[in-house]
């Protein structure tokens, strides 16, 4: 066997596999900011790979019956480098032919399942197809170099592609997205399948002219992608671009609200609607307006403790809750504040846009999963604040489960807090009843849901030991209390503005580590909030 030509071949197979999970790994991350990247995108992604592979293998192993395999190889890596190579150039355009102008999340639950099924389609079934190709033809190769069987051949071919694919997971996860980005990550992939052209194309000496012009048409497009700017969502007139990364975990931004004084900044992540996930104005306090994170402050002034108020955040993003409370706690009481974030670059961003930053009454642990923190702090609590969220609506399923709120229960003081903030439209939401009715049984007492009003937000709480304030009761909003604070609670006293989980009565299921149907339940908030918009609007008779 001649061992040069032979591993060149196979070189393209592995270089072929790594493409591919490049391509397969980036490709949720391209489509985040429009569809998020929920269970369905992950899905519609791997599905659609998988067909395009599927059918590459039928082509590749029908061209694999010619007399020039070789160039065909040479067609298939070439042109599979230029579909490579656009991918993060085309993807904007493309995701926004699926997405309805000023699209609601009342009502985006269907379009991102669809919507990214379709663009997943037009973006990434035609590399895969060209890729899938790849395979056979090179199992054929091996073959006639070292007068192989076909099984023999098969088996080195599907090493070096299973070798070539593992190094493309650990290398685009764990160093090129983080590193140089994801046009950077599919560029590099792109060049290497073009380099295994060339390869193929001169020491082979595939003479045929046409798949010398392919290779030049697609090293020219390759090129043209590298000067093209990437496409990203549209931000709204008044509305400008701080500072945008990608991190390990996600596409993340900020941006500034010029429209209104004082500027707002909000931090997003992977938005693909009218959501944010932190939110930051130049004076410390009460946020103006509907947000749910004035909430954050209710525990402090309901306890009315002197001295120091220890809370925890999971799920800190750019430090919102800390700006808050610290600008609004009952006077004589000082916040010693922990936040867990897992993303690292938002802690990076808040710092220099939000003033966020670690001294001695300020704990910042970065680059941990919120549940696996829990274990490195340093208890009794206050106050532990659930607010994690990936995307718009996207609860992390073990972060809402019974096993984690017996966790938070056991980190707190005697009747210290828990409160979440869960994204739902109503205090009978089915993600929200879900939620309450799981913290009530951990807590073994009672939950308080309280809508935000204004927003797509409740808040959920519960005592470790005891019970929140009833809004019907006395106490509910104590003579102390500074009008500002008061407001907070005025008029949410009206039944469909609160509900009571008692233990005996839960509203919902209980979420589990061993059944914790988040995404459904989001799916069927957002199906039924948009049913009532219709209902809303529906003429009487008709």
């Amino acid at each position: 066997m001649a061992p040069t030509r032979a591993s060149i071949f196979l070189t393209a197979s592995a270089l072929s596999g790594g493409a591919v999970m490049a391509i397969e790994l980036s490709a949720v991350r391209l489509l985040a900011p429009w569809f998020g990247t929920s269970q369905s995108v992950w899905s519609n992604v791997i599905g659609v790979v998988l067909l395009g592979l599927s059918l590459g293998y039928l082509l590749g192993g029908r061209a694999s019956r010619g007399s020039r395999p070789a160039e065909s190889l040479v067609y298939l890596l070439g042109v599979g480098a230029l579909f490579t190579a656009w991918l993060p150039f085309i993807a904007g355009p493309v995701a926004e032919l699926f997405l309805p102008n000023e699209l609601r999340l009342d009502s985006a639950a269907e379009v991102f399942r669809w919507g990214s099924l379709a663009a997943s389609t037009c973006l990434f079934l035609p590399a895969s197809v060209l890729l899938g190709g790849v395979g056979p033809l090179v199992a054929e190769l091996v073959s006639r170099e070292g007068n192989l069987r076909a099984g023999d051949a098969g088996g080195r071919m599907l090493f070096a592609s299973t070798v070539g694919s593992l190094i493309g997971v650990f290398a685009t996860t764990h160093w090129a997205i983080p590193t140089v980005g994801l046009r950077s990550t599919l560029l590099a992939a792109a060049g290497t399948l073009l380099l295994a052209a060339l390869l193929i194309q001169v020491l082979t000496t595939v003479a045929d002219r046409w798949a010398k012009a392919a290779l030049l048409l697609c090293f020219l497009g390759a090129l043209s992608a590298v000067l093209t700017p990437r496409s990203m969502p549209v931000l709204p007139e008044g509305v400008v671009l701080l500072e945008e990364r990608e991190s390990p975990y996600q596409y993340t931004r900020f941006v500034e609200d010029r429209r209104t004084e004082p500027f707002m900044r909000s931090l997003q992540v992977n938005e693909g609607a009218d959501s944010y996930q932190s939110v930051w104005q130049p004076e410390l306090g009460l946020l103006p307006g509907d947000y749910y994170y004035n909430d954050f402050v209710l525990p402090a002034w309901w306890q009315g403790k002197k001295g120091t108020w220890r809370c925890l955040t999971v799920g800190m993003g750019a430090g919102t809750a800390k700006r808050v409370m610290e600008g609004a706690m009952p006077p004589g009481l000082t916040l010693d504040y922990t936040g867990i974030e897992l993303d690292p670059v938002v802690v990076e961003l808040a710092e220099k846009w939000c003033d966020l930053k670690a001294d001695g009454l300020t704990k910042i642990l970065s680059g941990l999963d919120g549940r696996a923190a829990l274990g490195l702090v340093e208890g009794p609590m206050d106050h532990i604040l659930v607010d994690a969220y990936a995307n718009q609506v996207e609860i992390p399923p073990h972060l809402a489960t019974i096993e984690f709120f017996n966790q938070v229960e056991s980190l707190l003081e005697p009747k210290g807090w828990c409160q979440v903030n869960v994204s739902g439209f109503s205090v009978v939401d089915p993600i929200v009843s879900a939620i309450a009715s799981t913290v009530s049984a951990a807590f073994e007492a009672p939950a308080l849901i309280l809508r935000v009003p204004g927003a797509r937000n409740c808040s959920v709480f519960a005592r470790r030991g005891g019970r929140p304030p009833v809004p019907t009761e006395a106490g509910w909003i104590p003579s102390d209390f500074p009008e500002s604070i008061a407001a907070l609670l005025r008029g949410r006293e009206v039944r469909g503005q609160w509900d009571w989980v008692e233990v005996s009565h839960p509203k919902g299921i209980v979420l589990t580590d061993d059944l914790a149907p988040v995404e459904r339940l989001q799916q069927l908030s957002l199906e039924k909030a948009r049913q009532s918009l219709l209902g809303a609007f529906r003429v009487p008779g008709a």
